[in-house]
C-alpha cells in the first residue's frame, strides 16, 4: 500500500549489507509444493542440459528474464538444488522480506552498482555452497529478445571464482508478455548451459568470460514459438501490443498506435495489422513492414538512436512520485517533474517533506525498469494503483514515476536511456584513445 509519510515518522531504508540466509529446506519445500509446482501446472516443461557434466553447486547462474514464470522455471531447471536468488526490492516487498530471505533471496535495487551485492553473492557460494542466481537484464524483456546486458558480467565471474552457467528460458515471454497481462498456459523450455568451468573462470580474461555469457544469453521467444509451432489462441493476444510498438512504420507518427483483440492500428493514418496465432503481423492492406515483432522494436530503437546522436531527443513530463525505501511499502510523494535529455535524466520532486533535485548522468544510468499497468492485481492493491511506471533508483531509495498526461511513452524512454548510455560510453572511449 502507498502511504503518505506521517509527521516525525522515521523512514527505514533497506540494509543491503545484511548477510543473506541459506535457503531453508522447510520453506523451500513449502514454496515448491504450494507455489512453484502449482504455477507450472498445465505448462509442459522441457529441461536440456548443455556441457553440465560434472557441474555441481556452487556455481553462478545467469538467467534470461521475461516474466514471473522465470522463477518457477529456474527452480525446476536446477532441481533438486536450491539457489540464493538475487531479487529486486519491489519483489521482496510484494512477497514479504521475511519469507523471501528464508528462501535465500538476496535483495538489490535495479541498475544500481552495489558492492554489497557481490560480497553477499560470494558469501553464499563460499559458505553455503549454493547456486547463486541472478537476472542480468534486470527487467523483463520488452519483445522476447535479449535486453541490455552490462559489460561487467565477466568481472563478476572472476570475483565469484565458481563455474559460470547460463539458463535460457523459452516460452515464459510468449505465455505472459509484460504488455499483455492475460497469461496463457504454453510449453516452456529451459536450456541450462555451462559457459565456463571453474578452471576456465580462473584462466580466461574477464572480457572473454563476458563475451561467452553475452553470447549464451541471446534468445528470441517469437522465433522459438514459430520453430515449435506453438499457437497462441487467445483472442486478445494483441491487447497492449501498442505499448511496445508505439511508432507507426507507415506514417512515422509516435504514440498514435492502438491495439485490441488480435488487431493493431495507427489512429493517425489508419493502417492496421492482424496478429496471427504464431505472433506474426500482417497488414490488413498494403505492405507488411514488419512481420516479426522484434524487428519493429529494433526499427524504433534505430530511430531513437538517431535522435540521441543528433542531440534532438528530449522527454519532459509531470509525474506522480512514489518511493520505496525499504521492502515494506511505497510512500506517496505527490507530483514531480521528470526530464530526460541526451545529457542525462533529472527528477525534481518532494520526498519525505524535503525538496529533491536528483540527476543521473548519461554515463551513469545504464537502463531503467519500466512496468506497464502496475500493479496488475487491482483487487490486491486497491490503494496502490500507479499505472504505467518508470522505476529509477539511488543507493538508498527507488522512485516509481507515473507520467500523468502522456500515454505509451515508457518503451521509448527505456530505449532512449540505453542509447544515451551507450553513446556516452562510446564518446568516453574515443576520448580516452586520443
Amino acid at each position: 500500500m502507498a502511504n503518505k509519510r506521517k509527521p516525525n515518522e522515521k523512514i527505514e531504508h533497506y540494509d543491503f549489507t545484511r548477510r543473506p540466509m541459506k535457503p531453508s529446506a522447510f520453506w523451500m519445500w513449502i514454496a515448491r509444493a504450494f507455489a512453484i509446482r502449482p504455477r507450472l501446472k498445465g505448462r509442459p516443461v522441457t529441461v536440456q542440459k548443455i556441457g553440465m557434466e560434472g557441474i555441481k553447486p556452487p556455481y553462478l547462474l545467469f538467467v534470461t528474464h521475461a516474466s514471473m514464470l522465470d522463477f518457477p522455471a529456474m527452480y525446476t531447471a536446477v532441481a533438486p538444488h536450491d539457489a540464493n536468488n538475487v531479487v529486486a526490492i519491489d519483489a521482496m516487498r510484494d512477497v514479504g522480506d521475511w519469507l523471501m530471505r528464508r528462501l535465500g533471496c538476496i535483495c538489490k535495487r535495479k541498475f544500481v552498482r552495489d558492492l554489497s551485492l557481490i560480497r553477499n553473492m560470494r558469501y553464499c557460494a563460499e559458505n553455503y555452497g549454493t547456486i547463486v542466481c541472478l537476472y542480468p537484464e534486470a527487467r523483463y524483456t520488452l519483445d522476447g529478445t535479449t535486453g541490455f546486458l552490462p559489460d561487467s558480467l565477466g568481472k563478476m565471474c572472476k570475483l565469484m571464482n565458481v563455474p559460470a552457467v547460463v539458463l535460457r528460458l523459452y516460452g515464459t515471454f510468449i505465455s505472459a508478455p509484460q504488455w499483455n497481462k492475460d497469461e496463457q498456459h504454453l510449453p516452456l523450455r529451459c536450456e541450462l548451459e555451462c559457459v565456463a568451468t571453474a578452471e576456465e573462470v580462473r584462466a580466461l580474461p574477464a572480457d572473454e568470460l563476458n563475451r561467452r555469457v553475452h553470447a549464451a544469453m541471446q534468445r528470441d521467444d517469437y522465433a522459438y514459438q514459430r520453430k515449435y509451432a506453438i499457437e497462441l489462441k487467445n483472442p486478445k493476444r494483441a491487447d497492449g501490443l501498442h505499448n511496445i510498438l508505439y511508432q507507426c512504420p507507415h506514417c512515422g507518427r509516435e504514440f498514435e498506435m492502438y491495439s485490441e483483440g488480435a488487431r493493431l492500428w495507427c489512429a493517425a493514418c489508419g493502417k492496421a495489422w492482424q496478429m496471427s496465432t504464431l505472433s506474426e503481423l500482417k497488414a490488413e492492406q498494403g505492405e507488411t513492414e514488419f512481420a516479426h515483432i522484434p524487428d519493429w522494436v529494433a526499427w524504433e530503437r534505430e530511430n531513437v538512436r538517431r535522435e540521441v546522436r543528433e542531440g534532438s531527443y528530449r522527454f519532459e513530463a509531470d509525474v506522480t512520485v512514489h518511493t520505496l525505501p525499504n521492502a515494506k511499502r511505497f510512500y506517496d510523494q505527490g507530483m514531480g517533474r521528470l526530464v530526460q535529455t541526451c545529457e542525462g535524466t533529472y527528477l525534481s520532486c518532494t520526498a519525505y517533506g524535503e525538496r529533491r533535485e536528483l540527476s543521473w548522468s548519461a554515463a551513469e544510468l545504464e537502463s531503467v525498469h519500466i512496468e506497464y499497468d502496475y500493479p496488475y492485481r487491482k483487487d490486491k492493491y486497491k490503494d496502490n494503483i500507479f499505472g504505467d511506471c518508470i522505476d529509477i533508483s539511488t543507493h538508498d531509495d527507488s522512485y516509481w514515476l507515473h507520467p500523468v498526461h502522456l500515454r505509451d511513452r515508457l518503451t521509448k524512454i527505456s530505449l532512449a536511456t540505453e542509447e544515451i548510455y551507450l553513446y556516452a560510453r562510446e564518446k568516453r572511449r574515443q576520448h580516452t584513445e586520443k
